[in-house]
């Protein structure tokens, strides 16, 4: 088995590798009866919609059709017998800084909630608690806001085996706080998994990738744009593109700040995901977006690939995000990358062991939390935040967000 993957691999990486799809391993009989189910639903999905439908509905009925979807199928998805890694499986030091960076929050609000969308496994709210804790600064409620029973129960599961004393804290929700929240919100690898919107840049202007059904299988197609959001901001994002020129943007992941600025009466905000600035992720090289899928620690970008049985996802414009705050009332507190934010929070003093084989073990842990070849140049982590003014740690030896 090759060595386990983030969600971040490089599409160069990709690219390298030639044969990825020919190395992909089969899937089992059960597995492969999932994956049929759910290519039924989208091929009648796309019959209703008279032949065609968007990428991002595509993606949106692969990750998170009820039942079928790859988030709501109860597959192992996370750490080494999953598909890919995240940082809080990585190693308990990602979650222990962004118990420091809580805390400082809670601290300066005079205590408050801590709301965590999208939480995987359940480890990185076992280990921040635990730091909470250790402390003294424990939030009123830990609230999981978790769609997938299977996700629910596994998390349960962790939380009761690894924080059994603080297990009364926390609590699952199905949606949003309707409002009046007061705290923090975390995302760890969530906007980087919403369905995105694909085009290509033609001749006469952009238009939309769809994805249609033929000869057995799903195919690419295209459509003029009809939707005038959607024709504005290809015009935008497109100009100056050349011809040929692929790539994606995330009006999912707008429509969720919009969400989040509802509900947050004070408190931070901190997003933790792959992605540039805009002026970077539309470069010109970069011409083939950055859609890219994860199965059994295998990386390509082919998403017709086992619906439902590997994860799709694209990297984030953070300069879309901030906007997106911005004009819903939120101000952006802080962009960094995810290495130096780490080091602000101390991870090097966290890091440190009498033993000298687990000292060995903590240090390569931070290094691949860190450097710039790892996970600590690719991975930002961006600060929202309403009706708070107080100086956040994790910004103090960098703060980006002059090249937003």
């Amino acid at each position: 088995m090759p060595p386990p993957v983030s969600r971040a691999t490089s599409r160069h990486a990709i690219r390298q590798a030639g044969e990825a799809l020919a190395r992909l391993p089969e899937p089992d009989e059960e597995a492969r009866a999932h994956s049929m189910a759910l290519i039924q639903l989208i091929v009648d999905d796309i019959a209703d919609a008279g032949g065609r439908i968007s990428f991002a509905r595509y993606m949106e009925l692969a990750l998170f059709a009820p039942g079928l979807g790859y988030y709501s199928a109860g597959s192992q998805k996370f750490g080494a017998s999953g598909d890919f890694v995240t940082a809080p499986e990585i190693s308990p030091l990602f979650s222990r800084c962004l118990a420091w960076q809580t805390a400082e929050v809670l601290k300066s609000l005079g205590g408050g909630d801590v709301l965590e969308v999208g939480a995987g496994s359940g480890v990185m709210a076992a280990d921040l608690l635990a730091e909470l804790a250790a402390l003294g600064t424990l939030p009123d409620h830990y609230f999981l806001l978790e769609l997938s029973a299977d996700l629910r129960q596994r998390q349960h599961e962790t939380l009761a085996r690894r924080v059994p004393q603080l297990l009364d804290r926390v609590q699952w929700l199905d949606s949003l706080p309707e409002g009046g929240f007061c705290g923090v919100v975390l995302a760890n690898e969530l906007l980087d998994a919403l369905p995105v919107h694909l085009f290509r840049v033609e001749a006469g202007g952009p238009t939309e990738r769809c994805v249609g059904w033929q000869d057995g299988r799903f195919q690419w197609c295209s459509a003029e744009i009809g939707d005038a959001v959607l024709a504005q901001r290809l015009a935008t994002l497109s100009e100056g593109l050349p011809e040929g020129y692929e790539s994606e943007f995330n009006l999912a992941a707008e429509g969720w700040i919009g969400s989040i600025a509802s509900m947050l009466q004070a408190g931070v905000v901190l997003l933790i995901d792959y992605g540039f600035p805009r002026h970077e992720y539309y470069h010109s090289q970069r011409d083939r977006g950055t859609l890219m899928c994860h199965y059994r620690h295998r990386a390509h970008d082919d998403p017709f690939v086992y619906p439902g049985l590997q994860d799709i996802t694209a990297h984030v414009d953070f300069t879309a995000v901030a906007e997106s705050a911005v004009d819903a009332g939120l101000d952006v507190l802080g962009y960094n990358t995810q290495g130096l934010f780490l080091l602000a929070n101390g991870i090097t003093e966290l890091a440190q062991s009498d033993d000298e084989r687990e000292q060995l073990r903590l240090a390569q842990q931070v290094r691949t939390l860190t450097l710039p070849g790892e996970m600590g140049e690719l991975f930002k982590v961006m600060a929202l935040g309403r009706d708070f003014d107080a100086p956040l740690r994790g910004f103090v030896l960098q703060d980006l967000r002059g090249k937003l």
